[in-house]
């Protein structure tokens, strides 16, 4: 008997569409409105820079910027889709129908971390389409932009587990996306290059897992990244695997979910 027949496929299968179809059946809220919202942040920045013709890296500002903008909403979707799932079950007290069913500590990671993935990629998709019409979108590397949108999508999906089952009230999970998901994608060179930045504060970007996973997807559009891209997917996979290593551990210790 190999390790596959073990799982319990037709449970991680319907544990993972439970979660997709969570945002699917409110679409206009899960990936239109977000497709939305970066286009007013594209629209802004137009507004405020005036000049979107200046150059980062050899290509116009706007082309700089637009990549930065859609990993923004992947993450912020991939995010709010596993911690808000978790968060409302425990605050309804329906956690109970997730952590009862035969499905192991990874079954549960995998059905929910993929999940969350699927809306991030999915927002990905939408917000670069609707943002064609306006941002020349060249591909410079494909694989980058494919590895790079499901690394990311991970994480934050990932991370979102863990804090949704940290968080014991929706306080909780709103400190910790506006502590330290905000500011994270925030000071991540989402906006500006690093190397603009004093030696110091690009030191301390060079250390923000959000700053390679938007350098290496804007390096797969325009061929311009400002760290180092071998260090940056591994970067990425090492911090998809311990945040995996920690949910794992929070679901098979029932932390902050077992009476």
């Amino acid at each position: 008997m190999t390790a596959a027949d073990n799982v319990n496929w037709i449970g991680l299968w319907t544990l993972y569409m439970r979660e997709v179809r969570r945002f699917i059946k409110v679409y206009s809220q899960t990936l239109v409105a977000p497709a939305v919202t970066t286009l007013l942040f594209l629209a802004v920045f137009a507004l405020a820079l005036g000049d979107m013709r200046q150059a980062i890296g050899g290509v116009p500002f706007i082309e700089f910027l637009a990549p930065g903008l859609i990993m923004m909403a992947v993450a912020q979707n991939a995010f709010a889709n596993t911690s808000s799932s978790i968060v409302i079950s425990k605050v309804q007290g329906n956690i109970v129908d997730t952590l009862m069913p035969p499905l192991n500590a990874h079954e549960l990671t995998f059905a929910m971390a993929f999940g969350g993935a699927t809306r991030g990629i999915a927002v990905g998709i939408v917000v670069a389409v609707a943002m064609t019409p306006f941002v020349p979108i060249n591909i410079h590397s494909i694989g980058f932009i494919i590895y790079h949108l499901i690394a990311a999508s991970m994480l934050l999906s990932l991370l979102g587990v863990a804090g949704g089952i940290w968080s014991e009230k929706f306080d909780h999970i709103a400190a910790v996306t506006n502590f330290l998901v905000t500011p994270l994608a925030f000071l991540s060179g989402t906006f500006y290059s690093i190397e603009r930045l004093p030696e110091t504060f690009r030191i301390v970007a060079h250390l923000n897992p959000f700053f390679y996973m938007i350098d290496g997807f804007r390096y797969g559009f325009i061929g311009h990244a400002d760290g180092s891209l071998v260090v940056g997917i591994i970067v990425l996979a090492a911090a998809n695997a311990l945040l995996w290593l920690l949910c794992h551990w929070m679901f098979k210790s029932g932390y902050k979910l077992k009476a």
